[in-house]
């Protein structure tokens, strides 16, 4: 049902009795509150539909919900300013500040679509799994590159934004034309940034490390936990975090542990007497190998690898799907040899030994020398 007439030109005339500022502001502010209402039911009715599908339309309703939100206020906006009784430097001004949002909307998009991608690509490959050197092949890979083309994101949509203003527009150009010591000074500054960024797209093709890894650097021990665009963060075996620039890597040289496969050989290295009996020794080190859950059951050795002095070195070889399982079967082994070799065979362990002198007659059965015709007193055997 319509209105009378008169109530129309009334409230037509009551609402031009407003400054023409008031006017723009309750236009702008009715057009933006029904752009965040058919916003709030849109979605709304999205996320009823993208309840019943897998997690990918879950998680593309929900990364979209902002962009679509910023897009919905603009078009409000840019539509208020076409009706609003603005003037033509007030016009100008929302316009200009649209522009910037369509800049910093698209880059909110690629940087959303950006992430979708990676999320639905990296899903096939599961971190957790028992072998998991493909899966961290392309982890890495999606990191660095991703974390890359955000960089470059980020900073078109900044150089875009500030292009759009007259002043800043013509002193970019003055830098870039400028062949002097400023362009000298930027570049200088420059280089370490991209630097790194060049060695984290190498990092990225080559992989010479991937998240996971586990490296040997400036003689620590740790498992690489993140790559970011310019550095990365090493775990170490106490929990600090050790921070190395991505150029690191590519200049200096490190060990990776985990390169080709998680599965690692490690070695418990015996010092002995002569005396010991090397086979029952080997019987029962395969016996502890073989009942640890910490054994993936490939390799298995016991050598004796050295005659020293006083000892013979034997060496026990085992491994492990990964170094930390590696580190807890090399002390199992350890401790559990020790405990048998005490029980079992005491005089296994490494003893001193005297040697007796030409002018020294030991007394039977209690290890002790009697003085000698020539008034040599005797010693305590040790």
């Amino acid at each position: 049902m319509s209105l009378p007439e008169s109530t129309l030109a009334s409230v037509e005339r009551g609402l031009f009795w407003l400054p023409e500022w008031a006017l723009s502001l309750i236009e702008f502010g009715i057009l933006i509150g029904l752009a965040l209402v058919l916003h709030r039911h849109l979605f709304r009715l999205l996320g009823h539909v993208a309840a019943k599908r897998d997690l990918f339309w879950r998680s593309l309703v929900s990364r979209t919900r902002g962009p679509v939100r910023l897009a919905f206020v603009a078009i409000a906006v840019a539509i208020a300013t076409s009706i609003a009784p603005l003037t033509y430097n007030q016009a100008n001004l929302v316009q200009h500040m649209l522009l910037i949002v369509l800049i910093g909307l698209i880059a909110w998009v690629l940087r959303t679509a950006l992430h979708i991608w990676m999320t639905v690509y990296l899903r096939r490959f599961k971190l957790d799994a028992e072998d998991n050197v493909l899966a961290r092949k392309h982890v890495t890979q999606s990191h660095i590159l991703q974390r890359v083309a955000s960089f470059f994101i980020y900073t078109t949509a900044i150089s875009a934004a500030l292009m759009t203003f007259e002043n800043v527009r013509q002193y970019g150009i003055s830098i870039l034309a400028s062949a002097g010591a400023a362009g000298l000074v930027v570049g200088l500054a420059l280089q370490p940034v991209l630097k790194n960024l060049l060695a984290g797209i190498q990092i990225a093709v080559t992989q010479p490390i991937r998240i996971g890894d586990s490296l040997v650097v400036e003689d620590e021990m740790g498992n690489v936990e993140d790559i970011n665009s310019t550095y990365v963060v090493l775990r170490l075996w106490d929990l600090r975090r050790m921070i190395l620039p991505l150029s690191y890597f590519i200049e200096q040289p490190f060990q990776n542990w985990t390169r080709e496969s998680t599965q690692l050989l490690g070695t418990i290295m015996l010092y002995l007497d002569y005396v010991v009996p090397v086979a029952a020794l080997r019987k029962k080190a395969e016996e502890i190998v073989h009942a640890s859950p910490l054994w993936d059951q490939q390799v298995f050795g016991l050598q004796v690898t050295d005659f020293k002095e006083s000892t013979m070195e034997v060496r026990v070889l085992v491994s492990a799907t990964n170094s930390g399982r590696l580190f807890d079967l090399r002390c199992e082994v350890r401790e559990k040899i020790i405990a048998f070799l005490q029980e079992s065979y005491p005089e296994a362990l490494p003893r001193l030994r005297a040697q007796l002198g030409p002018s020294e007659t030991a007394v039977p059965g209690n290890g002790e020398f009697r003085p000698q015709r020539d008034g040599t007193e005797g010693r305590q055997m040790q």
